[in-house]
């Protein structure tokens, strides 16, 4: 519905609204510049505003039955032309032209004081955003992630990398109300959302945007569905990857074959083999690291397709690793040096970033031939070879004031660089007929990526129990990317960013059992179960550092594959329907602060899961909503309310639904010893 006089304008869909009037314009434009400084992919970004005009006044130029042509503009003789499209669920708002000169853009929407807000990507530390204000740029997310924490105070100190509550590697210019409307801004600019105003939500954009959509659902679920649809979803997991773990070994194949072995034996249910440094490695002051150059290492994996195929007539897959960079001593650089098919500097040379402790070379995505070029590596040096998928890491670390081959500002390519490696990467599955067979899984993302990528992983959190940056982080990152759209997604069991040697004994931090048997557990309660043995994996705790971990683990991943034929229901009801998977209490019942409760999720409809997120917990407080629920353990019926659920290692607080038709599933599952 659109109301308009000569003093205003009103639309309205459901529950969600516009309005503008003088005193409360719906946009406002301006002019400005930022300055950026990237440090190992965090950037500090300082913004200047030469002008923000608020376009108080407005002329309807045309109108239909389903559209609006406004032209927005002020005394000072700035102007922003738009055309409002509407539908019984949706308004798209395009913008057809504006003042020359103009790059900032405000939107301002209409707010109630109890409203909630969720999305914007992944976030780690807060799941309702109303009271914060969100900037949207792609970046490492810090080690450390809270600076009232030693942690991050050192990374900051040492490499300006500890983060704050809101960086991420995949912010998304989308948001979710619970008065069940969701908002799309169609841009890769800088942004920033604001909702800590009573009345009123600020969208900042740095650039003048093609678009922004609103879309309305009759529940917050359906809400939640409609924004995964039109953001995108992606082709269905393949059949192999739900019979087991994933396990993330390196070495070389006189190291990981014998602990494969072992491993089977003690009962570990294993579908795939995950080796990152099928290319080789190098050792820096941070850890064990790879030699970026995307052809397998014939010292430390002799005959690597022999062994791959070895591994698959045992039911066991083989995935390996590559990024956007190339390493400078490697032959792949040497190649896409001579042919041009690097990120630049504006003096012509190439553009060589310091990622952790070495410098590599940015693949210049927005060249075609450079694309043609990493895609035919991926299909003959990884495909090729027999690999069923691989990690397709970074997409971070572009330089704003990098030159890219098209001629496309640095700074508004930032965050869409991880998109378009999200989309090469794709393309790659799909040319080579390996759609449904292969899956790649990536942490960083954009608008759009969702629709690319087959998964994705939360990236690299601490090995501890940190709510910033720790084991519970994963959790509010799995549930903000289901209210951003996003249903397949998943951590490295026992987390990844270790601080073992070269730092101080204060801020010393390594994986131990328990965190690893907790994590372990979580991870059995998502899509995909995968672990990472960190960047200094003789200082952590392994899946096999002794029997009674490995034994556990055994055991959390046949609950995981007793689980399969609902796990992949789930997973086909979200990337055919955009139903999602991991979700919030607040999806399915009422629950009054979904925040407090943000360490709880549902498993699809029928399983609430309260995974243990705090060293020594032996007993946890559940809250089960209204309904009637079963423990997957023991079998004792509960109702709606609150409970002291005792936790003892291997049986983290988990319940189905007594109405479930998957209640065999899950007491087969229940009961594996």
């Amino acid at each position: 519905m659109i109301e308009i006089n000569d003093k205003s304008i009103r639309l309205k869909l459901g529950s969600f609204e516009l309005m503008h009037k003088k005193d409360f314009p719906m946009f406002a434009v301006g002019y400005g510049e930022n300055t950026y400084e990237m440090s190992h992919g965090n950037f500090n970004i300082s913004k200047y505003y030469k002008i923000k005009i608020p376009l108080r006044e407005f002329k309807v130029i045309s109108k239909t039955s389903e559209s609006y042509e406004i032209l927005f503009y002020s005394h000072s003789g700035e102007e922003l032309k738009c055309r409002f499209n509407i539908s019984m669920d949706a308004l798209n708002i395009e913008i057809l032209s504006h003042s020359e000169q103009l790059n900032r853009f405000w939107i301002y929407i209409p707010a109630s004081e109890n409203e909630e807000i969720y999305g914007c990507g992944e976030q780690y530390s807060y799941l309702n955003l109303r009271s914060k204000r969100v900037p949207l740029w792609v970046s490492e997310q810090g080690v450390g992630r809270n600076k009232r924490e030693i942690i991050t105070h050192f990374a900051n100190f040492k490499d300006d990398a500890g983060g704050d509550w809101y960086t991420t590697y995949f912010p998304q210019p989308t948001f979710v109300s619970s008065k069940n409307y969701y908002a799309i801004v169609h841009s890769y600019a800088y942004s920033e959302f604001d909702f800590s105003h009573r009345d009123f939500h600020e969208l900042e954009i740095h650039e003048i945007p093609q678009k922004i959509e609103f879309g309305v659902g009759e529940s917050l679920i359906d809400t939640v569905i409609k924004l995964s649809k039109n953001i995108g979803l992606p082709n269905p997991l393949p059949e192999w990857i739900y019979n087991g773990v994933i396990l993330g070994l390196q070495g070389g194949r006189d190291v990981v074959m014998p602990k494969i072995m072992n491993a089977l034996e003690k009962g570990l249910k294993i579908t795939g083999l995950w080796i990152q440094d099928w290319e080789g490695k190098r050792i820096t002051t941070f850890g064990k690291q790879l030699m970026w150059n995307w052809v397998y290492d014939e010292s430390m994996y002799p005959d690597l397709p022999g062994m791959i195929n070895q591994l698959k007539s045992m039911g066991i897959r083989t995935l390996g690793y590559i990024n956007t960079f190339l390493a400078l001593e490697g032959s792949l650089y040497k190649e896409a040096s001579q042919k041009g098919y690097l990120v630049k500097k504006n003096n012509g040379e190439e553009y060589h970033v310091v990622v952790t402790t070495f410098p590599a070379a940015l693949v210049d995505f927005t060249n075609p031939e450079a694309r043609e070029w990493i895609k035919n590596v991926i299909k003959s040096n990884m495909i090729g070879i027999g690999l069923s998928g691989w990690m397709a890491d970074f997409g971070e670390y572009l330089p704003t004031d990098a030159v890219l081959y098209d001629g496309t500002q640095a700074e508004l390519y930032h965050n869409r660089y991880p998109v378009e490696w999200a989309k090469i990467n794709a393309e790659v599955v799909q040319e080579a007929g390996k759609k449904g067979e292969v899956v790649f899984f990536m942490r960083a993302g954009n608008l759009y990526s969702a629709k690319y990528s087959t998964l994705f992983w939360h990236g690299d959190q601490l090995v501890n129990w940190s709510r910033d940056d720790g084991l519970p982080s994963v959790i509010v990152a799995a549930l903000s990317m289901t209210m951003s759209g996003i249903g397949l997604t998943h951590s490295d069991i026992g987390g990844y960013t270790t601080l073992a040697k070269n730092v101080p004994d204060i801020v010393v931090t390594k994986r131990t059992k328990e965190l690893f048997m907790r994590w372990a557990e979580q991870a059995t309660f998502t899509p995909v179960m995968r672990t990472h043995e960190g960047n200094w994996p003789d200082e952590n705790w392994q899946f096999d550092s002794d029997e009674e971990t490995l034994e556990h683990f055994a055991r959390m991943s046949k609950v995981h594959y007793a689980l399969k034929p609902y796990i992949k229901h789930l997973v086909e009801e979200y990337t055919c329907k955009g139903k999602p998977i991991i979700m919030p209490l607040n999806l399915k019942y009422k629950v009054d602060n979904v925040e407090e409760l943000k360490y709880q999720y549902l498993f699809g409809e029928d399983l609430l899961v309260a995974p243990v997120v705090e060293s020594g917990q032996n007993v946890k407080k559940v809250f089960l909503p209204d309904d009637e629920w079963i423990h997957l353990w023991s079998g004792k019926k509960y109702s709606g309310g609150i409970y002291e659920i005792e936790t003892p290692i291997g049986y983290p607080p988990v319940f189905y639904r007594l109405s479930s038709r998957w209640k065999d599933i899950f007491e087969k599952a229940g009961g594996v010893e």
